[in-house]
C-alpha cells in the first residue's frame, strides 16, 4: 500500500497551495495520476520513499535519503519553518501531517537569536482492524533534527520508523474522527445559536408583514371589494393607483430573463450540492469529489437556465430567443472563465500547484462544449415550445404613469443597502466557518446545518424583498421589476464586503498571488450569490404583486 506525499507545502491558516522546494522529493520518484477534482484542488502527489508494508514493523530507524543542503536551500527551509509550513501525506486515503521543523527560542525574544531545526526522524503509528487500515498517525522526533540557523551547507539524513497496532474500530467508522472535528459541542452551540437567531429574524419580518396586511392591505382590499359606485367615488392613492402600470414590462427584458435563468441554475446547483452533502457523499479528505461534482452538476443544470430564461422571455412577448440563449450561457460563465484564465496565468508565473495544466483546461472546455452547451440548448428549446402567457390580473394602460419624485431613502442604493442586512445577518456566523474551510484548513462536514441555514436565507431574502416592494408600491413607484431583483441579490455584495474583513483580520494571506486568488474567486462567488438571491427576491415579489392586485377589482 503506497504512501502518497504532496510536493506541496501548505502554510497554517491558509489554503493557498505552493510548491515545495524540489530538494524534498527525489527526482526519480513516481508521480500519482490525479483526478479532475484533485487537479482543481492543486494536489500534485507523488509516491513517497517511505516503505509502509502491511503489518511490517520497523522499530529500528530506516534511512529514507541523505542530502547535502546548499546555502540557498537552508535559507528556504528556515523561512518555511518560521511561517509554520507543513507537509501533508496520504496513506490508504487517510491524511497525515508533519511540520517541517521547529524554532528553538531558548528563552529569548530576539528573533536574531532563534535557532531553526529541521525534523529528520518521523515515527509512523498505524492502526488496523483485520486486513484494513483504520488510522495512521505521524510524529516527528523533536530530539533528532538538523540545525539550519546559519547560512551554510548542512548534511541531512532523513530517518523513519513504523509501528502497527490492532484496533477494534471497524473500517466503516474510520473517518468519524475527522467528521467530529467540525461537530464539537462548542461549535454546534454556535451553529444552533445562529439558526435560532435566524428564526427570530424571520419571525420579526413575518410579524411586520402580517401587521401591514392586517391593518393596511386588508382594509384597502375590503374597501375596493365594495360595489362599483363606491369605487367610482373614491380617489385611488398609493399602491391602489398602480393597477394599470404595475405589470408593465420592464426595460431590458432580455437581460432580466437571462439573469433569472442563470440565478435559477445556480439555485439548483447549490441545492444539489447540499443534498449530496447531507446524504454523506462528500467525506472528509475525499480529494477532488466536491469540485468534480460541482462542475458536472453545473453543466447538467444548464438546461434549467435555458428553460427558465427562454420561457420567461416569451411570457414577456420576446421573440429573439437565440440572443437570450447566448446571454444566459455567458452572463456568469464568461466572467468566471476570464477570472480563471487570469489567475491561472498568475499561478503559472509563480510556479504554484494551483496552476492547471493544459490537459485539465482542455477537459473543462470539452465538458462545457459537449455537456453544458447542449443542455442549455435543450432547455431553451423546451422553454420555447411551451407557450405560456404572462399571468397579469390587471390590464396595463397604454400610457405609462409618471413616477412621482421619491425621497432619498427610497433610492435604489439605499433600498439595496437595507435589503441585504437581514439576509447577511442570517448567514454571518456560518459564513465564517465556510471561509475557514475553503480558505483555511478547517474541516466542514455539517451539511445538514448548512442546508437549514440556506433555507432560512432564502426565506429571509424573499420576505425582505416583498417588504421593500410593498413600500415602493405604496410610494406610487410601479417600476419594481429590476429593483426587486437588485434588492434580493444585495446580500452578495455584503458577502464580498465580508471577504475584505476576513482577508485582513482573519487570515495571514499576503502577496499578489494570494490576494488575486482570494478576491478574484470571491468576486465570482459573490456575483453568483447575487444572481441566485436576486432570482429568489424577484420570484417572491412577482407572486406577491399578483396576489395583491388579483384580490381587487380593476377595470
Amino acid at each position: 500500500m503506497p504512501l502518497h506525499i504532496g510536493i506541496k507545502v501548505e502554510r497554517k491558516s491558509l489554503s493557498m497551495q505552493t510548491r515545495l522546494a524540489h530538494f524534498l522529493i527525489p527526482d526519480n520518484m513516481e508521480k500519482k495520476k490525479e483526478s479532475l477534482g484533485e487537479v482543481l484542488n492543486g494536489d500534485r502527489l507523488t509516491f513517497a520513499p517511505y516503505k509502509l508494508e502491511f503489518l511490517a514493523d520497523k522499530k529500528d530507524a530506516k534511512v529514507v535519503c541523505k542530502k547535502r543542503l546548499t546555502k540557498e536551500e537552508v535559507a528556504q527551509f528556515r523561512t518555511a519553518i518560521a511561517l509554520d509550513y507543513y507537509i501533508q501525506m496520504y496513506y490508504d486515503d487517510l491524511p497525515i501531517w508533519a511540520f517541517i521543523g521547529k524554532i528553538d527560542k531558548e528563552g529569548s525574544y530576539d528573533p536574531n537569536e532563534f535557532k531553526y531545526h529541521i525534523y529528520t526522524m518521523f515515527h509512523f503509528e498505524i492502526f488496523y482492524h483485520k486486513d484494513r487500515v483504520i488510522e495512521i498517525n505521524l510524529r516527528a522526533d523533536p530530539y533528532v533534527t538538523a540545525n539550519v540557523t546559519n547560512d551554510e551547507e548542512v548534511d541531512v539524513e532523513f530517518l523513519y520508523t513504523v509501528m502497527w497496532k490492532a484496533t477494534n474500530i471497524p473500517f466503516e467508522k474510520r473517518m468519524d474522527k475527522y467528521k467530529m472535528s467540525s461537530s464539537l459541542p462548542h461549535h454546534l452551540e454556535i451553529h444552533w445559536f445562529s439558526i435560532m437567531n435566524s428564526c427570530v429574524t424571520i419571525f420579526i419580518v413575518m410579524s411586520c408583514l402580517g401587521t401591514i396586511y392586517m391593518r393596511v392591505l386588508r382594509r384597502d382590499i375590503y374597501k375596493l371589494a365594495q360595489d362599483e359606485e363606491f369605487i367610482d367615488n373614491q380617489e385611488e392613492t398609493g399602491w391602489k393607483s398602480l393597477h394599470g402600470d404595475v405589470f408593465r414590462y420592464p426595460k431590458c427584458t432580455y437581460l432580466l430573463s437571462s439573469a433569472l435563468g442563470c440565478g435559477t441554475q445556480l439555485l439548483a446547483v447549490v441545492v444539489a450540492i447540499l443534498s449530496l452533502g447531507v446524504l454523506g457523499v462528500f467525506q472528509p479528505y475525499d480529494r477532488g469529489v466536491l469540485p468534480t461534482a460541482l462542475i458536472i452538476i453545473y453543466a447538467i443544470t444548464s438546461a434549467v437556465a435555458g428553460f427558465s430564461a427562454v420561457s420567461f422571455y416569451h411570457q414577456l412577448e420576446g421573440s429573439n430567443w437565440l440572443r437570450i440563449l447566448l446571454l444566459t450561457g455567458g452572463i456568469f460563465s464568461c466572467p468566471l472563465f476570464l477570472t480563471f484564465f487570469f489567475l491561472n496565468t498568475v499561478a503559472i508565473k509563480y510556479g504554484s500547484t494551483a496552476a492547471l495544466p493544459l490537459g485539465t483546461i482542455v477537459v473543462i472546455l470539452l465538458l462545457w462544449v459537449l455537456l453544458a452547451l447542449p443542455s442549455l440548448l435543450l432547455g431553451a428549446l423546451s422553454g420555447k415550445r411551451i407557450k405560456s402567457e404572462f399571468q397579469a390580473p390587471c390590464h396595463t394602460t397604454k400610457c405609462p404613469r409618471e413616477v412621482p419624485p421619491q425621497r432619498w431613502y427610497r433610492s435604489i442604493i439605499m433600498q439595496m443597502a437595507l435589503a441585504g442586512i437581514l439576509p447577511f445577518a442570517v448567514i454571518y456566523i456560518e459564513l465564517y466557518y465556510i471561509f475557514a474551510s475553503v480558505w483555511g484548513h478547517r474541516i466542514y462536514t455539517i451539511y445538514g446545518i448548512l442546508f437549514v441555514v440556506f433555507i432560512l436565507l432564502l426565506i429571509t431574502t424573499a420576505l425582505v424583498s416583498v417588504a421593500m416592494t410593498y413600500f415602493q408600491l405604496a410610494a406610487e413607484d410601479h417600476e419594481w421589476w429590476w429593483r426587486s431583483f437588485l434588492c434580493g441579490g444585495s446580500t452578495g455584495l455584503y458577502i464580498f464586503g465580508y471577504s475584505f474583513y476576513y482577508y485582513f483580520s482573519r487570515s495571514d494571506m499576503s502577496g499578489f498571488m494570494q490576494t488575486s486568488f482570494f478576491f478574484g474567486y470571491m468576486a465570482c462567488v459573490s456575483y453568483g450569490v447575487f444572481l441566485m438571491l436576486g432570482t429568489i427576491g424577484f420570484r417572491a415579489c412577482l407572486l406577491f404583486v399578483r396576489l395583491l392586485y388579483g384580490s381587487i377589482k380593476c377595470e
